[in-house]
């Protein structure tokens, strides 16, 4: 690589790189994110190239790994392009033949195309499933497109071209504008105005003019990983975002604090960064133009906590990772005491798209108060697992129905919970809520990062309350008294309810220490801690009543609440009940009734879960 020493020359590297590539030659794409890693991504790419050498067509096809595609549900896929046909689930005893009918032959292997859970139909091209239709994949479609070891790739679709634009045709003051203009939330939790921000931190004293630009990766919400796919398939777009953040702002040192458990986000970052320093983009004089920033990564050690800002900032630092008072904010006294700036992945890969295609077009998307497009991980019981890119104002009923494909084995729908484990959960009654960051807080939610857990009729909402508060009550940094001490006693009512104990004044009293928990913390932890129960009281207070006065769990969830019996209407004694307990606490002759022992039984619900005949029943 030869290092760009100006604008002009960016635009011709990306001119001989494109002259080098046909748009209708064959190429097998292989989606190899962690998600795709899990199910034998690695093992499929492999067996796509053993296979082409073998038949001597690697002269004649292409062959990309990307990162995750979005439906995560399906994966492994293989993409064969250019009609972009899509097999999911491969296996890498299925290569030869893709190869050998697709690639050769130009057929369609019909037993490995996804089925729509809806209408039962095989879909033949990726565009055409249902699963992306009402999807606007701003930033998700690049990773279809990328290899993200391969920095070229990223130059073929545009990439660098906003900060080209940035450094030789627009002053500071006039990014921070068109940041503003856009309307671009920071997609971390907050929703804070990012052009506020950057101007915060801009107009912030420094002494020796040292700012710091950062971006949070330390996604640590169960079930969330938005920030880790974009990282691991297309880290160019959020250092591109940096720069041009850093320049606006007048930094010249940026950080990203990213999730030790992301390893390969972390490596194929690291890569980008490497690749980026050697292209001159990055580092001293970028393309020519006499301004200098540079990236370094640092590696969280895995405390939820370290998602706050100054908490994040401290373990920058070396330092315990525990928030302390925003009585200053972190622009203007940050990291090592220097205005800093701390946008999340998402917010950052924003940037260079609302610079190329303008404010206008950007504002013309979402809602009047929350523009542009939010990546949510849509997971929990939903057929469709994945991660989906979709305008804000799009409602809960689209999302969960049109793009999820509904609930599993005919189950009804019952809650939702947004914005990981501080968020609320919505009832069934709230479907039609447009998904934004003010509707969301109307409904006592939360946007947060971008988790989406869905939950169908099987699940108490007593328990979810426990179960949330209990992971909070672990994460705490127990640096405030409000948050250590109130969550504690939160979770022990929460488990004396499940657990048969409950008074009538608990549900009261956990209302009143929602509230003070949530006015009285130190940190966004704290304030936001109390949602799932103070939600799950304001739309599912009957559940909480049966269990307190009725010592039942309706959802048949909450085993010191529940007991299993078989219905002697429906027993046809076929005895699969019996070979499945653990206990072996089921007995009875063949084609006679049988009986659980209620002293033996662990309440386990195997029982019910193997019976084909709904004989077993909870109570």
């Amino acid at each position: 690589m030869n290092k760009l020493g100006s604008a002009v020359e960016l635009e011709q590297l990306r001119s001989k790189i494109l002259s080098q590539r046909d748009p209708n030659r064959v190429c097998i794409v292989t989606s190899v994110g962690t998600c795709g890693l899990a199910r034998g991504a690695a093992e499929v790419a492999q067996a796509i190239s053993t296979t082409l050498g073998d038949l001597a067509l690697k002269d004649s096809v292409d062959v990309r790994v990307t990162g995750c595609h979005g439906f995560c549900e399906i994966e492994p896929v293989v993409v064969i392009y250019p009609e972009r046909i899509i097999y999911q689930q491969v296996t890498p005893a299925n290569i030869p033949e893709i190869i050998s009918q697709s690639v050769i032959n130009n057929k369609v292997i019909r037993r490995l195309l996804y089925t729509d859970v809806s209408t039962g139909k095989k879909v033949i091209h990726e565009q055409d499933i249902p699963f992306y239709s009402k999807q606007n994949r701003l930033l998700l479609d690049s990773n279809r497109l990328i290899d993200p070891h391969e920095i070229e790739d990223y130059l073929a679709i545009g990439g660098y071209s906003a900060l080209s634009k940035v450094l030789f045709e627009t002053q500071p003051e006039e990014v921070i504008e068109e940041i503003r203009r856009s309307g671009l939330r920071g997609r971390g939790g907050g929703g804070f105005p990012t052009a506020r921000k950057w101007e915060s931190c801009r107009n912030a004293p420094s002494s020796d003019g040292i700012r710091y630009v950062i971006c949070n990766a330390d996604e640590g919400d169960p079930g969330a990983y938005m920030d880790r796919s974009l990282l691991e398939g297309n880290p160019h777009s959020v250092i591109e975002g940096m720069i041009i953040g850093a320049y606006a702002i007048g930094s010249h040192y940026g950080y990203v604090y990213v999730r030790h458990e992301y390893p390969l986000a972390v490596n194929n970052l690291g890569i980008a960064l490497e690749q980026a320093r050697a292209y001159g983009l990055l580092g001293e004089n970028i393309l020519g133009s006499s301004f200098d920033f540079d990236i370094k990564i640092s590696r969280g050690g895995g405390a939820f906590i370290c998602g706050e800002s100054t908490a994040l900032m401290a373990s920058l630092e070396g330092k315990i990772g525990e928030p302390r008072p925003k009585h200053i904010h972190t622009v203007v006294s940050g990291l090592n005491g220097k205005p800093s700036n701390l946008n999340n992945v998402e917010t950052w890969a924003n940037v260079p798209l609302i610079i190329n295609r303008g404010a206008d077009w950007y504002s013309q998307i979402g809602t009047e108060g929350s523009k542009g497009t939010k990546i949510f991980s849509l997971v929990g019981k939903i057929n469709n697992t994945g991660l989906v890119e979709v305008p804000m104002g799009i409602t809960l009923r689209e999302m969960i129905y049109d793009i999820g494909g509904g609930i599993p084995n005919g189950k009804r729908f019952k809650a939702v919970q947004t914005g990981g484990p501080s968020g609320g959960c919505i009832p069934e009654s709230l479907l039609d809520l447009p998904v934004d960051f003010d509707r969301l807080a109307e409904a006592s939610s939360v946007m947060g990062s971008g988790g989406m857990i869905v939950m169908d009729e099987d699940t108490c909402m007593v328990d979810i309350a426990r179960y949330f508060t209990k992971f909070l009550t672990e994460e705490s940094c127990g640096k405030c008294v409000p948050c250590r001490e109130g969550l504690d006693r939160m979770l022990d009512i929460l488990v004396d309810i499940t657990e048969g104990r409950g008074k009538e004044e608990y549900i009261d009293l956990l209302e009143e220490l929602g509230v003070v928990i949530r006015e009285a913390s130190l940190c966004a932890l704290g304030t936001t801690a109390p949602n799932p129960i103070l939600s799950t009281i304001r739309y599912f207070r009957d559940e909480y009543e049966a269990h307190i006065k009725e010592k039942r769990c309706p959802a048949g969830v909450c085993k010191a609440l529940i007991t299993f019996t078989i219905d002697e209407e429906k027993c046809n004694g076929c005895g699969v009940c019996a070979r499945e307990c653990p206990q072996d606490a089921i007995s009875g002759e063949k084609k006679k009734l049988h009986v659980i022992d209620q002293d033996k039984c662990i309440k386990c619900g195997l029982c019910r879960d193997s019976c084909k005949f709904d004989a077993v029943t909870v109570s």
